[in-house]
């Protein structure tokens, strides 16, 4: 299941069917997240005799499933999600892809589907995004989300690894995550239940896990905060991820982030901050960071800055952590500058405004 032919993966033409209907084009300035879709997507499909083949771009819309599809039961489905923005001269980039299809392929392979060949899914992503480069919105801090994915589809019940798969990208224009400013998020730590742990899918971009979140996130919600922060599954006292972005702390000049130990997604965005840090001379220390560590730095008056990353927010400074009856408060609910400099760095590149010194753009159209 590994190898992949290389050869064949060259030779595939992907077919183009464009639609008769195109759809009317969204306002801008009020795109939401995830509610709009563009005219086209990108299909491929797996059979256990003929491996990964038939790659096409064709309308948006409907994919035919029997019921008894095996994800739907057994929840064989990974996925992954980047954007492309549109720069001031017209020009539509991404920000690291090959990260996100290496990832995808490591999702794969924990969950036993075939891996992918990711020359291919690039090529496939440039083509898809040209043929629907209008929707690719130009308003400040707007971007085309991606969502390529992976579902097992063989017509059987039965607990056991597909031998049919259908991968797939959807593209949808997002609005500016801080239409209104970057206003600091207040966090709920989850103490009840647990997202995942070492040896489970907590490291892989999979479905279950942001399922197992849903009632963490409900309850958060209730008390009047946004996001979950999660605790370690043995322990119940090290920090690990939010439920959509990794985390980072700086207490007392020390910025800190959860060290990756198999139940933390390895987060893109995370990665980049860290090059970012370091090439400014900052050290980052990826270690074991207990909450109560964290309230105890806090009461000293340590805990300088707090921030989430992720695709969605890029950076999402923290500005209160709830853990039980204790509430911590940071940085006076401000965001902090090491946070406000990473988010102008990051959308800066993002958006073409300043050069890359990092190699981290692929030209689109």
């Amino acid at each position: 299941m590994d190898a992949i032919n290389k050869g064949v993966f060259d030779m595939m033409e992907i077919k183009v069917t464009l639609t008769d209907h195109p759809k009317a084009k969204p306002d801008e300035n009020n795109l939401g997240f995830g509610h709009i879709f563009t005219d086209h997507m990108f299909l491929m499909d797996y059979t256990a005799d003929q491996g990964w083949h038939d790659p096409r771009i064709v309308p948006y819309g409907p994919i035919p499933m029997d019921p008894a599809s095996s994800c739907f039961h057994y929840a064989q489905e990974i996925f992954e999600g980047m954007k492309a923005y549109r720069t001031a001269e017209g020009k539509i980039q991404f920000f690291r892809p090959g990260q996100n299809f290496k990832r995808l392929n490591t999702s794969c392979e924990r969950l036993v589907v075939p891996k992918l060949d990711e020359e291919l899914l690039m090529e496939g992503l440039r083509q898809l995004v040209t043929i629907d480069k209008d929707w690719v919105p130009s308003a400040p801090g707007t971007s085309l989300y991606i969502r390529p994915f992976v579902i097992a589809n063989q017509e059987v019940l039965g607990v056991h690894p597909s031998t049919h798969y259908i991968y797939c990208v959807i593209l949808s224009p997002s609005g500016a995550y801080y239409a209104g400013g970057i206003d600091p998020v207040r966090i709920y730590v989850e103490t009840k239940y647990v997202r995942a742990s070492r040896g489970g899918m907590g490291a892989y971009k999979t479905g279950g896990n942001y399922a197992a979140s849903l009632i963490a996130q409900e309850e958060a919600e209730k008390q009047g905060y946004s996001q979950v922060l999660w605790l370690d599954g043995v322990e119940r006292k090290y920090v690990e991820e939010v439920g959509s972005m990794n985390v980072f702390f700086k207490i007392d000049g020390e910025i800190v982030t959860p060290e990756l130990d198999g139940s933390i997604l390895p987060g893109i965005t995370r990665k980049s901050v860290i090059q970012l840090l370091e090439s400014w001379g900052m050290k980052v220390s990826e270690r074991k960071l207990s909450i109560h560590e964290l309230e105890q730095a806090a009461r000293a008056g340590k805990l300088d800055e707090a921030w989430g990353t992720g695709t969605a927010a890029v950076i999402s400074p923290i500005g209160e952590l709830k853990c039980g009856d204790v509430t911590t408060v940071i940085n006076e609910n401000k965001i902090g500058p090491i946070s406000q400099k990473l988010y102008d760095t990051l959308t800066d590149i993002q958006w073409g405004r300043i050069p890359d010194p990092f190699g981290w753009i692929t030209p689109c159209c």
